[in-house]
């Protein structure tokens, strides 16, 4: 009976303990979170100075609620401490409250504060980065040049059709730095004006087409590697298919098989002759799509253990149709946002998830592997294929995007488009379109004003 009541007694007591340790922990949290309360005010003004009230909406809001809480937590408090007596119960659970609430409060304004943390400091460099981005206006208009005369050379090699990527990326990419030029202007005007909020919209705007205008001229040099790579793999692939049908003719008879080995020796036989401006991208989609369906009905016409191990050097010229595939895709989408729907994003997204997928699989990168075992030959060449397939997809509906947005005479900087005739005229639909989804708001009036 005595070890019982000792116990009970030490049960008291490390209670009691607790209560104590948790009445100190509120009072702690309570003078810290109302502390944080007046500081992050503070911290709201200077941020509504730098970036505006819209870009601070969301931490003003968070304030307005943090206060109505640690309101209701100071109550709390007061209740601990007023005439009418309590008891351990009511103590416990109103400190337990006291701390969550503080907790909260502070969570709220340290999540709300991060998110401003980057803007403040880009308005803090804005000099900083305006001077970066004219810079960096003189060294990409240095390149178009040498742009432009790449595409020259490439047109008297490659069809109209293939050169349709990025023969204007060289004039797009000049809109594209006299809009950025422009804008830094802007930037500097408003932000010597007090008006921040517009003077960030417009450097983002600025800092935004420059990087556009980057990636234009890229595609331009990435174009004629995978050109060149696209030949290369052309003249492998069609290899591969002579060999694919050899086999497909000893294959049980079959209408299907058939059927698509015919398809395959007409695709073959569409080749141009030397000398002829090819489409080498289109040429070897025609022979992807014979040699898939060749693949698919030979599976069809016989048992999936019957089917021949696809050779090594077939997986590589998969993986590698695949890789370029996907390269020409993403530079075309990612130099044209502003005009390019959700089709072909959808397709160049799946397209990626297989090719990290492929890698996976193989456990290591598949551009890279030297070793590809007979157990993982034919799922890594269907994987490349349909890899290869789905930008091939993206990359048609991209042009079509392209094809029904582009303005038929968009016209020159400081021509009919922007500010020659009309506020919003042919140009600004197509400045519009590069941009894509960017937001400047009312600031666009007042930059071509």
């Amino acid at each position: 009976m005595a070890g019982f009541w000792g116990k009970r007694k030490r049960d008291q007591q490390e209670l009691q303990a607790h209560d104590v340790d948790l009445a100190k922990r509120a009072g702690v949290a309570l003078v810290a979170a109302d502390e944080r309360v007046r500081v992050t005010t503070d911290e709201l003004i200077f941020a509504e100075a730098e970036l505006g009230p819209d870009a601070t909406k969301e931490l003003r809001e968070a304030l307005t609620a943090v206060r109505q809480h640690m309101g209701d937590a100071f109550r709390l408090n007061q209740l601990n401490h007023d005439e009418i007596p309590d008891t351990a119960e009511e103590l416990r659970t109103r400190n337990a409250r006291i701390v969550q609430l503080c907790e909260w409060a502070e969570d709220v304004l340290d999540e709300r504060t991060s998110v401003l943390a980057d803007k403040i400091a880009r308005a803090r460099r804005a000099p900083e980065i305006i001077a970066g981005v004219r810079g960096d206006i003189v060294l990409l208009r240095a390149r178009i040049p040498h742009a432009r005369d790449t595409v020259e050379r490439l047109a008297v090699r490659y069809a109209p059709e293939a050169l349709a990527q990025v023969q204007v990326n060289p004039a797009e990419a000049e809109q594209l730095l006299g809009f950025a030029e422009h804008s830094a202007g802007v930037a500097e005007r408003r932000r010597e004006a007090g008006q921040r909020e517009q003077a960030n919209l417009a450097l983002e705007a600025s800092t935004e087409s420059v990087r556009r205008a980057a990636t234009l001229l890229d595609a331009v040099e990435t174009f004629e590697v995978e050109s060149l790579r696209a030949e290369s793999t052309l003249s492998a692939i069609v290899e591969d298919s002579r060999g694919d049908i050899a086999v497909a003719l000893r294959e049980p008879h079959s209408p299907g098989v058939a059927t698509a080995i015919g398809e395959l020796q007409a695709a073959l036989a569409s080749l141009p002759t030397a000398g002829v401006n090819t489409d080498p991208f289109a040429q070897l989609n025609r022979l992807r799509e014979a040699n898939a369906g060749l693949d698919a009905a030979i599976a069809a016409a016989r048992e999936r253990a019957a089917r021949p191990i696809p050779p090594l050097e077939h997986v590589r010229h998969a993986i590698d149709d695949a890789d370029r595939q996907l390269a020409v895709a993403s530079d075309v989408i990612a130099g044209h946002r502003g005009w390019i729907g959700a089709d072909a994003r959808t397709r160049l997204a799946e397209a990626e998830r297989i090719r990290v997928d492929l890698d996976r699989y193989l456990g290591t990168s598949a551009a890279a592997a030297t070793v590809i075992g007979d157990d993982h030959r034919e799922q890594s060449m269907a994987m490349a294929r349909r890899v290869a397939y789905l930008a091939s997809e993206a990359l048609q509906l991209a042009q079509r995007d392209i094809n029904s947005s582009r303005p038929q005479d968009p016209g020159q900087w400081g021509g009919p488009g922007w500010g020659g005739g009309g506020r919003r005229g042919g140009g600004s639909d197509m400045m519009g379109g590069i941009l894509g989804g960017l937001v400047i708001g009312s600031i666009l009036d007042g930059i071509f004003d």
